[in-house]
């Protein structure tokens, strides 16, 4: 699965599927966006979130994750 490293640690992953892109910020990405991914609609679990493949990315929400996820590296 594809990765983004910063400072040689893992920062998000993320894969495509036949109806969703999967990002994986980690456990606390989840938890401390989980009500931006509740009021968007977007299924998550404990480790991923699916962004719909017919659907254009919500940069903004990725955004903040990736610099929330940069702070805790």
């Amino acid at each position: 699965m594809p990765a983004f490293r910063y400072r040689g640690k893992p920062l998000v992953y993320f894969a495509g599927y036949k109806k969703h892109i999967g990002f994986y910020p980690g456990a606390e990405g989840i938890r401390t966006f989980e009500t931006d991914f509740k009021e968007r609609k977007y299924k998550f679990s404990k480790g991923a979130v699916q962004f719909p493949i017919h659907e254009n990315l919500p940069l903004d929400l990725i955004i903040k994750i990736i610099l929330f996820r940069a702070q805790e590296i």
